[in-house]
C-alpha cells in the first residue's frame, strides 16, 4: 500500500515480525503478511487446501511450508494502493512468484543456523519453531538456501535490531527507494 513497496522475507526465526514491529514504531506502514492474510493453499491456483493426514511430523511440516501462501489479488491491490509513501510487507509465502516482481526491493533477513535454532527453541510449542520437527525443517532450509528469493538484498539479522532497521532503510534510500521518512 505504498508509492514504494518492499518485501522483507527470511526463514523462521530471522526476525521478520520483530523487524515489522520496529518499522511500525518508526512510523512506517507495515503489512504483516503471515499474520494478516496467509493461509494454506495451492501455490499456483490459490485454492485453499485442507490438511491431509501425514505419517510423520516432518512430512506435515514440509507440506505446511510448501502450501503457506498469500492471496495474490489482495497483495496486488495493496501494492497498487498509493495512499502511503512506503509499505513494508513482512513474511513469507510460497506463491511469491506471482507478485515478487511488483516490489521495489526484496530483503532477506539472514542468521546462522545456531542463532535460528536458539530463537525457535525459545518459542512456545504452538508457534512455528516450537516443535523439534519444525526446527529440523528450518535447519534444512537454511542449509539448502531454497527459501531465498533471487536478487534479494541480504540483511544480517544477528545485528542489533536498530542496525537491522537502519540497514533496510539505507538500502531503500539507495537507488530510487524514495523518501523513507516514516509517515504515520
Amino acid at each position: 500500500m505504498g508509492v514504494h513497496n518492499y518485501l522483507i522475507e527470511g526463514l523462521s526465526g530471522t526476525g521478520k515480525t520483530t523487524v515489522a514491529e520496529a518499522l511500525q514504531r518508526r512510523g512506517y506502514h507495515v503489512i504483516h503478511g503471515d499474520r494478516q492474510f496467509a493461509y494454506y493453499g495451492d501455490p499456483e491456483t490459490g485454492a485453499p487446501l485442507d490438511w491431509p493426514v501425514f505419517d510423520s511430523d516432518s512430512d506435515k511440516v514440509a507440506w505446511g511450508y510448501r502450501h503457506w501462501i498469500w492471496p495474490v489479488e489482495r497483495v496486488k491491490a495493496l501494492i497498487a494502493d498509493r495512499s502511503h509513501p512506503i509499505s513494508f510487507f513482512c513474511g513469507g509465502s510460497r506463491n511469491r512468484h506471482h507478485f515478487i516482481a511488483l516490489f521495489d526491493k526484496v530483503f532477506v533477513l539472514e542468521a546462522d543456523a545456531a542463532t535460528l535454532d536458539r530463537r525457535l527453541a525459545a518459542r512456545p510449542a504452538d508457534i512455528f519453531g516450537g516443535q523439534p520437527a519444525e526446527r529440523e525443517f528450518n535447519t534444512r532450509l537454511h542449509a539448502s538456501g531454497e527459501n531465498d528469493p533471487a536478487n534479494a538484498i541480504r540483511i544480517d539479522a544477528t545485528a542489533p535490531l536498530a542496525d537491522v532497521i537502519d540497514a533496510i532503510i539505507a538500502a531503500c534510500e539507495a537507488g530510487g527507494g524514495g523518501d523513507t521518512a516514516g509517515s504515520e
